[in-house]
């Protein structure tokens, strides 16, 4: 082949070559533009469980009735600083601050026949915590979800703190109209804005004193307990569930 053939086969395969270059290069560009610059080729989402903007859900102040929403309150009481006291009749729960005084919260407590009352501790802390509803709260309501994700819509709400070897819990609400009423199977709820300030005043080993849901038999058991640790130095934990007035001691924890 002579040098001038040779030249000529070169220079068409450079054409050749170039073209291809010049097709396939917006193509290819246009391949590769699907993400923008910089960014991951997956979504990122932040964890239900961890709202980074702590959203409550609550009601406005001014939706809650002035004796529900949280305040300091003349309390006089022999129970130690740092105690969790829940007035179940009144919808109240106190956190004993000393020199006879309290933090009281508005509640939602157990409806007729999930009553219970007793002293237990805290004896786990979570935040936006999963659900998972107990064996007996699901053969009553078989439609209830098994498992549902930490988060606003879970019915535990913001916070959760877990009471003894029960299933009962102090814990947060994505329905904060239920706040001063008794609509609950047994677990005592505060909005959001509250459980996350009462969780971060108490701390594990904490105790909890659960009142009767008559006020006065609330007023006769405080007095008693009171009298029982005056003259005892204390009790052991004790739980009892008030289910259409019979006492069932193996109470069934909800929310």
């Amino acid at each position: 082949m002579s040098a001038q053939k040779r030249s000529r086969l070169i220079y068409s395969a450079i054409l050749f070559a170039g073209a291809l270059v010049v097709s396939g290069g917006p193509a290819l560009a246009q391949s590769l533009s699907y993400l923008p610059a910089g960014e991951p080729s997956f979504p990122q989402y932040a964890p239900q469980n961890a709202p980074q903007d702590e959203q409550t859900g609550d009601v406005t102040a001014d939706a809650l009735p002035a004796r529900l929403q949280r305040q300091v309150v003349d309390y006089p009481t022999n129970e130690p600083v740092g105690t969790v006291i829940v007035d179940t009749p009144h919808t109240y729960l106190y956190l004993t601050l000393g020199g006879g005084k309290a933090m009281r919260y508005g509640i939602g407590v157990g409806r007729e026949g999930f009553t219970w009352s007793g002293t237990e501790t805290i004896v786990r802390k979570a935040e936006w915590p999963d659900w998972i509803p107990p064996a007996e709260m699901v053969a009553r309501q078989p439609y209830l979800p098994r498992w549902v994700g930490g988060g606003p819509g879970n019915p535990l709400g913001a916070r959760a703190m877990y009471l003894g070897n029960t299933d009962y819990r102090i814990h947060g609400t994505n329905d904060p109209t239920t706040i001063g009423k008794h609509v609950s199977s047994g677990c005592i709820r505060l909005q959001n804005s509250d459980v996350i300030d009462l969780y971060q005043r108490v701390g594990l080993g904490a105790k909890v004193v659960v009142l009767p849901n008559d006020r006065g038999q609330a007023a006769a058991a405080n007095a008693r307990r009171v009298a029982i640790e005056q003259n005892q130095g204390g009790g052991s934990a004790t739980t009892t569930l008030i289910a259409g007035g019979a006492q069932n001691h193996s109470p069934t924890g909800v929310y």
